[in-house]
């Protein structure tokens, strides 16, 4: 892993510290990408990943919980590579409520087999001929 994949790496250990309405399950962090479960501890939390309203998202939710990595992680790479105020994530993020333990089961195999398919992504820039453009992407010019 590069030095921005250790900054996602520690920015998912930190958010786990600091927000205690959530707890990490499993989470793998790719080279563009990340894949994990937030497990919601407490019963007020609410898991909306958009919020309409121009105020962001509402507090102690999952929105907002990724609102916060996605902000802290970014900062930091940007110290990294010397590019203040340069996007470092797609907008928004895929979000699915696990309701029973078969979802969970699997979910969880598909977040840990993820690293044996990179190969197999379109998004590797090894399999598509064009630059990484993500920034813990696997090209040192980025994040080294």
């Amino acid at each position: 892993m590069n030095k921005c994949g250790k900054v996602v790496q520690e920015e998912l250990d930190r958010s786990a510290k600091i927000r205690r309405e959530i707890e990490l399950d499993t989470f793998v962090v790719m080279p563009n990408h990340i894949h994990g479960i937030v497990v919601i501890v407490e019963s007020n939390v609410g898991a909306t990943g958009r919020s309409p309203l121009p105020k962001g998202p509402t507090p102690k939710s999952v929105g907002a919980m990724m609102a916060g990595f996605k902000s802290a992680v970014t900062r930091r790479i940007n110290d990294l590579r010397g590019t203040p105020y340069s996007p470092a994530w797609q907008r928004n993020y895929y979000e699915h409520v696990i309701r029973n333990e078969d979802d969970s089961d699997e979910i969880r195999e598909y977040i840990v087999n993820n690293p044996l398919k990179w190969d197999l992504d379109r998004e590797n820039p090894n399999n598509s001929g064009r630059k990484a453009l993500r920034p813990y992407g696997n090209e040192s010019r980025l994040c080294f």
